[in-house]
């Protein structure tokens, strides 16, 4: 059971006064009846239902808060786990009822002295080891009647922890309705009060971001692929501290922006989603101003284009370069473009390719006809003076 944090108010209600009215009714028949079988008389009564009732209200008092405790360490317990588990556990309890039943019968044959005990270990042991074995087991629990739980909380994983900065980043939003995060999403209470002192913030930027955040966060709890849990996790200390150790303890993992919890993260061995990290991993093989060697396959679509590909099939677009079909050369990217086929990339001749010059913008040398280029002029071709000019100028 969780601890209960130092300076907490001790708990009280209709649970705590309800318990002490029945101390307060039970110590005061007990207070009556001793009375009356010491001193059979009105005013020993009176004294004895007095004292009675003073008892039960001071004990009751002290029974109540601390049964009021104990259900609320029992509920946090049960917020730990999902309802799945729940229900597997369960199940495991009762048919381990079953067991110990069955095993009971030959055991009154013994003594007494003997068979009680025994009965009794084997209703408190097997109960008990069922309902784990039937947590543990509740995947295959429910695959063997045809069942599968809900997604959300169910396996490891599918449980995520959001933190502060995964919140006030924003791209969470789309790797949720994308689909590629889902399940549950546990924000502790932590997380929402540092939202709230950001967005409460003096800077104009930090209240931006804290604003954004509490919006992104409403949007994910009105989003129906995914669960937002908000979790009350007393004593939690350090937020970041906490976030991992929750983690840890629904068997979920971090979801983060935040590089230093990451690391924290991981060195306890508690699963880690980096936004940054996913982020980088879909990051365009290259970017604008890079150079890059690729080996020219055929003409593009424009005049003095060619096309290249990428080892991972990305379209590559080169100026200039028809005159190089077929060979491999250097080319520097100009500009990348994202599109619903796929990714383009643009370039140019590098440095270190073939200079583009006149012979560039002609036609391949396999072309069966050459245009002359519009910047050159064209010169006649010299023909043979057969003619009368001829024979004049040979005179």
């Amino acid at each position: 059971m969780p601890q209960e944090p130092a300076g907490a108010k001790a708990p009280r209600g209709t649970l705590v006064e309800f318990v002490r009215l029945i101390m307060v009714v039970l110590l005061a028949i007990a207070g009556f009846e001793i009375a009356r079988h010491v001193a059979d008389t009105t005013s020993s009564a009176v004294l004895g239902i007095v004292l009675g009732s003073a008892s039960g209200y001071v004990l009751g008092g002290i029974l109540g808060r601390q049964t009021a405790a104990a259900l609320s360490s029992v509920e946090r317990e049960f917020r730990r786990v999902s309802a799945a588990e729940i229900a597997a556990g369960v199940a495991g309890l009762v048919v381990a009822l079953v067991i110990a039943l069955l095993l009971s019968i030959p055991l009154f044959r013994l003594p007494n002295e003997a068979a009680w005990p025994a009965v009794a270990f084997l209703y408190i042991t097997l109960p008990y080891l069922g309902f784990r074995i039937g947590r543990s087991k509740r995947d295959d629990l429910f695959s063997l009647i045809g069942l599968k739980p809900r997604a959300a909380g169910v396996g490891r994983g599918e449980v995520n922890v959001l933190d502060t900065s995964a919140l006030i980043d924003g791209r969470i939003l789309e790797l949720v309705r994308t689909g590629f995060l889902g399940g549950v999403l546990l924000v502790p209470q932590g997380v929402l009060g540092e939202l709230q002192q950001v967005a409460d913030a003096s800077d104009p930027g930090r209240r931006k971001r804290g604003r954004r955040g509490l919006d992104i966060l409403a949007r994910l709890q009105r989003d129906p692929t995914v669960e937002v849990v908000l979790v009350e996790e007393e004593a939690m200390g350090d937020v970041d501290a906490g976030l991992v150790r929750l983690a840890r303890d629904r068997g979920g993992a971090v979801v983060t922006a935040d590089a230093n919890l990451a690391m924290v993260a991981r060195a306890l061995s508690v699963p880690v989603r980096s936004i940054n990290d996913l982020a980088a991993g879909l990051r365009a093989p290259v970017v604008a101003g890079e150079e890059i060697s690729v080996r020219l396959t055929r003409e593009g679509r424009d005049h003095g284009q060619a096309v290249a590909h990428l080892d991972d099939g990305t379209l590559v677009v080169v100026e200039r370069a028809r005159a190089h079909l077929g060979e491999e050369v250097a080319v520097h990217v100009t500009n990348v473009l994202q599109t619903t086929t796929g990714r383009i990339v643009f370039a140019v001749l590098g440095e270190k390719g073939a200079t583009p010059g006149p012979a560039a913008e002609r036609e391949p040398r396999d072309s069966k006809r050459r245009w002359p280029e519009p910047h050159q002029p064209v010169s006649p071709r010299p023909v043979a003076d057969t003619g009368e000019a001829g024979r004049r100028r040979g005179r």
